[in-house]
């Protein structure tokens, strides 16, 4: 694991184009697609924001993961994207990230992280869990 470079933003689009294919058919999935544009050909553009860090997994050079981090004004790390590969899950990417995540967090004096977890989505609910962040507000919604 280790800090996204600008060289990085290729690979990232493909794992962002394979974490956005799979939520087309989760709960919640279609609204949190809508809600979070793609970021596509900008990732050279965050990539050199200063209050974002992008983590990015890799096993033996080969990209398996990333994690979106971005620090508000109010002080508030909150985890905007997080996938690991289904083949590379299970042997502790994502918390080998989420460390880093907690880390980066401390480290520019935040007093809160948060993240997002689609509904049914356990093993990102269990990641946030392991690192002791926990819901604090369910939101519920329906098409009218």
């Amino acid at each position: 694991m280790r800090v996204a470079r600008g060289d990085d933003a290729s690979e990232l689009v493909l794992l962002e184009q394979e974490a956005r294919a799979a939520l087309v058919d989760t709960r919640g999935g279609s609204r949190w697609l809508e809600e979070h544009p793609v970021v596509g050909d900008r990732w050279q553009t965050l990539l050199t924001r200063p209050d974002v860090t992008v983590l990015l997994a890799e096993l033996d050079d080969v990209p398996t993961g990333f994690m979106v981090l971005v620090v508000g004004d109010d002080r508030i790390a909150r985890i905007d994207q997080v996938w690991v590969t289904p083949q590379a899950r299970g042997v502790g990417y994502g918390d080998t990230m989420m460390g880093a995540a907690l880390d980066t967090a401390r480290s520019r004096s935040c007093v809160r992280i948060e993240g997002e977890a689609l509904p049914g989505d356990r093993e990102t609910k269990n990641l946030y869990e392991r690192a002791g962040i926990t819901a604090r507000l369910i939101v519920v919604s329906a098409l009218l």
